[in-house]
């Protein structure tokens, strides 16, 4: 419900007191932060969209300089076993990612996008601020508090970015009018233009706090993310008056109205969603309770997308891959780029971001612009064209992945490293660039366009749950995969052989389940297009 809590509609004599602007000037349905007609040429677009980028970028910046060396600060500072901080480390990232559906749901429902980001950035910076506290007063608290009092700071984060990370996405997509050929073409770009820059936030994060967490201090690593946002909200809030707020013309709780729909559904399973409707209720100072034609539309528009997010899960768990068993197989491989500098394990995650950041400004000003003179359309190529390309990309990713992995262990046993689990193959590690290129473009066409297309496609009610679905599809990935990654250990190694998960890598079978997800992800690829091509574009502008 956006701009009843966001901003205060201005009715009646309001309107009429304000000066009145060019018709064609005005974008429709949207007004400013004082409730006034948006005017075209002094709000939205890239001018607001660049405030709402920057607040992002720094919560990026955050997060992953928190989560990418977490573990190491469990086992090291706070002194807790592997398997203890593996296991807390799952269970906060599992928070992180579910929670944006709690945060779409208020959004959406209570406060609008414009105050949850004010208010989530303010519970970040409030974590941040007792995350480096708590670092801090290491050695004067007791372990256990101190435990305590870390834990209760880092939820803290990710409950935030339950608030933050579907919001402002959604609201930097509301500064572009879809009834603007211009503004149409620009939204396109600003997709593109978005990950862009939360790439390169994401790589600084990993390389510059990681150094600074580990050879500087803890307090300083933590530190800085926390500065970074005071800086970053500063900013938001400068973009005020700049900014578009969508009129919701429909007072009504969006999720209730779509669950009534589906309510209605069920009590009627011998018919069809269309005729869920029911007369309302003419009884006077009694709540109607229909359903009306736009409530099904949107119920129906939520179910088309399900086979097209369904047939997408297997893409996540290829992604899941470049977090974990790629950067496992590094470590064992040659990572001196000379003499005296060898490159951190962990630093092989910044792959896949720095692929973004070199691909994406091909893509948008090369790419689409001869697409767009091909097919005449503002994106070049269609939404499911394009995550249809990465999905492909995704099952090249891991036979290429397999066949690096059996040239690892080749390389492994002509060395007589079998038995040495701690031994360095002589085989350099970027061996593995190419998985993590082909991964990164991938992410482009799937996981920026699946972003794009799940906001274009939701009912316009609900767009910070379009978001919120785009993190739950890659959360469940993850999930997705440390289950079949278990499943596979616990029945290759049943009758005493050796698992494909093996400790020693140069025993383990990482080809095996490289080329096991490519088979799987080969035929949900296959399912992609059949849903794919009888699917039908919503068309239906939020007025």
């Amino acid at each position: 419900m956006d701009t009843s809590d966001d901003v205060s509609i201005a009715t009646g004599s309001d309107m009429l007191d304000a000066e009145t602007p060019l018709l064609d000037d005005v974008v429709r349905g949207f007004v400013d932060l004082k409730g006034r007609p948006a005017v075209r040429s002094k709000s939205g677009c890239w001018k607001s969209a660049s405030f709402i980028i920057g607040v992002e970028m720094a919560e990026r910046f955050a997060y992953y300089g928190i989560s990418s060396n977490l573990i190491i600060y469990l086992t090291g500072p706070l002194g807790q076993s592997t398997a203890t901080a593996a296991a807390n480390v799952n269970a906060w990232s599992g928070t992180a990612f579910l929670s944006p559906l709690v945060g779409a749901f208020i959004a959406d429902s209570f406060w609008g996008q414009y105050r949850t980001i004010v208010i989530a950035s303010l519970v970040y910076i409030l974590g941040l601020g007792l995350l480096t506290l708590s670092a801090a007063l290491r050695s004067s608290i007791s372990s256990q508090l101190q435990i305590i009092f870390f834990f209760l700071s880092l939820y803290l984060v990710a409950l935030a970015q339950g608030g933050h990370k579907p919001s402002v996405q959604a609201f930097g997509a509301y500064q572009f009018d879809e009834e603007n050929e211009r503004e149409r073409k620009a939204k396109s770009s600003f997709f593109n233009w978005w990950n862009f820059f939360l790439s390169t936030s994401v790589l600084i994060g990993l390389l510059v706090l990681s150094y600074v967490q580990e050879n500087l201090s803890w307090e300083l690593g933590f530190g800085i993310p926390c500065i970074v946002m005071c800086f970053s909200l500063s900013i938001f809030l400068l973009g005020s008056m700049t900014y578009r707020f969508r009129i919701n013309n429909d007072q009504r709780n969006p999720f209730v109205r779509i669950i009534r729909v589906f309510g209605e559904a069920a009590k009627n399973r011998n018919i069809f969603l269309d005729k869920v409707m029911i007369e309302p209720n003419n009884q006077k100072g009694s709540e109607s309770k229909v359903c009306s034609i736009n409530d099904i539309e949107d119920a129906k528009e939520i179910i088309r997308l399900v086979p097209i997010l369904l047939t997408c899960l297997t893409y996540t768990v290829v992604y899941a891959q470049s977090t974990t068993l790629f950067t496992k197989q590094g470590a064992t491989m040659d990572r001196y780029i000379f003499s005296s500098f060898q490159i951190p394990s962990a630093a092989l995650q910044s792959f896949t971001p720095a692929t973004l950041v070199i691909f994406i400004p091909i893509y948008d000003r090369v790419i689409v612009p001869i697409a767009r003179a091909i097919t005449r359309k503002p994106s070049g190529i269609s939404m499911l064209q394009r995550v249809g390309s990465g999905l492909f990309l995704s099952v090249v990713s891991m036979v290429v992945a397999g066949f690096v992995e059996r040239k690892r262990l080749e390389a492994a046993i002509e060395n007589g490293l079998s038995a040495s689990p701690n031994g360095t193959v002589p085989m350099s590690v970027f061996w593995l660039a190419p998985q993590f290129l082909i991964l990164g473009v991938g992410d482009v066409l799937t996981l920026v366009g699946l972003q794009e297309f799940v906001y274009d496609q939701f009912p316009v009610d609900l767009k910070s749950m379009s978001f919120a679905v785009g993190l739950g599809l890659v959360g469940s990935g993850s999930f997705l995969s440390s289950f079949l990654i278990s499943a596979i250990d616990k029945f290759t190694k049943g009758n005493g052989g050796e698992s494909w998960f093996s400790d020693d890598l140069n025993k383990a079978h990482l080809d095996y389940f490289y080329w096991l997800l490519a088979g799987v992800s080969a035929f949900s690829f296959s399912a992609y297009v059949y849903f794919a091509r009888s699917y039908t574009y919503s068309t239906r502008i939020a007025v």
